[in-house]
């Protein structure tokens, strides 16, 4: 998050802390917005789950991420339920305290700029899922998770394939293809990407083998 190191530190200063083992859930969909949570190391993914049951993976946060602080500012119940992909580290900031950090710190306009943000990559996401084969959703959802992860996408075959909407026949399939292209190597439960380049060449080409 885009802030000075004196905001953060006070953030951070105001929070207690907890810890959360990798799996477990740290927000729930639907509950509350009692607290926003300031992740201080590890990574979690961000997960929507729709009226009819179908579960998308909205994104991976890694350190230096707010959590929950859009139902908070809201008033609105908990919109994704967010897990934790490993041990996560985190401080809880009560909702009225974070309120008042927010308007004693002037971050109102940087946590608008990152809901807009975070909306117009949504609705990239969503558009791409309408519209481009499967090969290319595959390409660019790595390139993305690579950007908060690392070179390593630590997701399996069901959460890949919740973010970008295809089954894990088909994601397992298109990952085949990119070992096969030298892009990538798969092993249980991650994707290690050995050409970021050439991965991103492809996700930018539009190809596709569906």
């Amino acid at each position: 998050m885009d802030v000075t190191a004196g905001v953060w530190d006070r953030l951070i200063t105001e929070g207690t802390g907890k810890r959360f083992g990798a799996g477990e859930v740290v927000l729930r969909q639907g509950d509350p917005p009692t607290h926003v949570l300031i992740l201080v190391s590890g990574r979690v993914k961000v997960l929507l789950t729709l009226p009819q049951g179908e579960v998308l993976l909205l994104a991976v946060r890694g350190p230096g991420e707010l959590l929950g602080e859009i139902a908070v500012l809201g008033g609105d119940d908990r919109s994704a339920t967010v897990v934790a992909i490993d041990a996560c580290e985190t401080r809880v900031v009560a909702a009225e305290r974070f309120r008042a950090l927010v308007r004693s710190t002037g971050l109102q306009d940087e946590l608008l700029r990152r809901a807009v943000r975070r909306f117009r990559e949504a609705e990239a996401w969503r558009g791409e899922i309408a519209t481009l084969p499967a090969g290319t959703r595959v390409a660019r959802a790595l390139v993305r998770l690579a950007a908060a992860s690392g070179e390593t996408v630590w997701l399996g075959q069901m959460e890949i394939g919740q973010a970008v909407g295809l089954s894990r026949g088909v994601v397992a399939a298109e990952l085949a293809r990119l070992r096969d292209l030298g892009l990538v190597v798969t092993e249980r439960r991650r994707v290690v990407i050995l050409d970021l380049p050439g991965l991103r060449d492809l996700a930018d080409s539009g190809q596709g083998s569906v």
